[in-house]
């Protein structure tokens, strides 16, 4: 491989560190005490690492806590010298390993983000050029970009140290679980511009978040107690890691099977009330369209407004999972749309699409034009699947032409937020309305014997 498609290469790389039983212990090893006299134990937190990444290339660094993640990182990013071995870079290393690094408390929003971006080698007037633009994406509260940043949230925290790292032009990029503090809407901001850094850009990514390791990343690098246990395609490594923690996390296993699951009729989960009984309505969080919600288009028309609804037509304040909902979307229409189309999506926090559908699927050709001057309305009606508790959004668009070669007339992202406030789902994306669920034993003893 040439050598000028090579990002990043490691070749034994390792760090140990000293461990000290006891404070005074690490007094006593720096005094000349006699040939061979030790009072510390090695840690090593990585052991012979080799590593080889090409540009443009977007690798998940995923692992249990204290595997050897950060450790890799600090390595990468030359904040740590190894014990052994060596690692080398090319290009500009833009690093989000933790809160503020780089930042100064007494200094101001404005000062810090001059002070990283220097660090990160943009010289003087190139960060003049683009430092509206970093306060711009980092979008914080009013008068707070000129105030100590020893005053901000850790969600302020990370919306500045995100906007500088994605704004100085980087080679690589390595994010190590900042956006986790961040809020729904700003966290799927920073997984838009992760994306279009793919682009050109390599990116590495620490989470524990397998479900957007897959969707960010290709490959993928487990380590696990300092140890490289696998690199490759993502999904085949976050299968074997995950099939690991199951292996450590299972007891005794009993003889059971699950059996008599069926979806022949309208589905009423019979658990809904006692679901819905978790959750409480918050006046801060029921859904809310934003108007001036990113968004493109070839203009003539626009979406004023997405909302759900209830059965009755009224305006959903409560969302929990299960419930017959419409979701509705109203816009107006300035130039005239031959064969226009209608759709929607809903996105959990990192940016992931988890269902969506538009008015061509359903009506094809039988959609009437829509004259200038006119308003329209589609309003979508099914079943809400369960989904875990936290923020979502939901994106709409309208266009016009043939579905596979419709032109956007206003696409807006993220135009309406919700959350949902209580759930039953602790693991996966979505959870399924069940009509029935039994529970038989089973005895393996009392089978039939095989016929000879």
């Amino acid at each position: 491989m040439p050598s000028d498609q090579i990002a990043i290469t490691a070749r034994g790389l390792a760090k140990s560190y000293r461990l000290f039983d006891r404070g005074h212990h690490r007094l006593l090893q720096s005094m000349p005490l006699g040939f061979g006299q030790r009072f510390y134990r090695d840690h090593w937190a990585l052991q012979e690492m080799d590593l080889e990444v090409r540009r443009g290339e977007s690798f998940a660094v995923i692992g249990r806590n204290g595997s050897g993640k950060s450790t890799f990182l600090q390595l990468l990013c030359g904040t740590t010298s190894p014990t052994r071995g060596w690692i080398e870079t090319t290009g500009r290393i833009a690093p989000l390993l933790e809160l503020g690094a780089g930042f100064a408390p007494e200094f101001t929003g404005r000062e810090n983000v001059r002070l990283a971006a220097s660090i990160l080698g943009i010289g003087r007037r190139e960060i003049q050029e683009r430092l509206d633009r970093i306060i711009e994406f980092a979008d914080l509260p009013d008068g707070f970009i000129d105030q100590p940043v020893k005053r901000y949230s850790s969600g302020m925290y990370a919306r500045l140290a995100f906007s500088v790292a994605i704004n100085v032009d980087a080679d690589i990029l390595v994010v190590d679980e900042i956006l986790a503090v961040g809020d729904g809407a700003f966290v799927q901001k920073c997984m838009r511009e992760i994306r279009r850094f793919k682009e050109h850009g390599t990116l590495f990514f620490v989470s524990h978040d397998t479900a957007a390791v897959l969707s960010l990343c290709d490959q993928a690098i487990w380590l696990d107690k300092g140890r490289l246990m696998k690199t490759g395609a993502s999904k085949d490594v976050v299968l074997e890691y995950e099939a690991s923690l199951k292996q450590r996390e299972a007891g005794s296993t009993g003889g059971f099977e699950v059996s008599s699951r069926q979806a022949d009729g309208p589905v009423d989960d019979s658990r809904a009330a006692s679901f819905h009984s978790m959750a409480t309505a918050d006046e801060a969080l029921k859904p809310l369209f934003d108007p001036k919600s990113a968004c493109f288009g070839e203009g003539g028309a626009e979406i004023d407004s997405v909302r759900f609804l209830d059965e009755s037509g009224q305006p959903l304040e409560l969302i929990n999972g299960g419930e017959i909902v419409s979701l509705e979307v109203t816009g107006s229409v300035s130039r005239s749309i031959a064969e226009p189309i209608v759709g929607f999506y809903v996105q959990d926090r990192l940016g992931q699409v988890l269902f969506a559908d538009n008015t061509s699927l359903s009506l094809g050709e039988n959609t009437s034009p829509i004259n200038s001057g006119d308003r329209f309305r589609a309003a979508f009606r099914f079943q809400m699947p369960w989904l875990p508790v936290g923020e979502y959004s939901v994106g709409a668009a309208i266009a016009d032409g043939p579905r596979d070669e419709s032109v956007p007339r206003h696409w807006i992202e993220s135009a309406m937020t919700f959350r949902i406030h209580g759930s039953h789902v602790s693991l996966g994306l979505v959870g399924l309305p069940m009509l029935s669920i039994t529970l038989d034993t089973s005895d393996v003893s009392s089978a039939p014997a095989e016929q000879s």
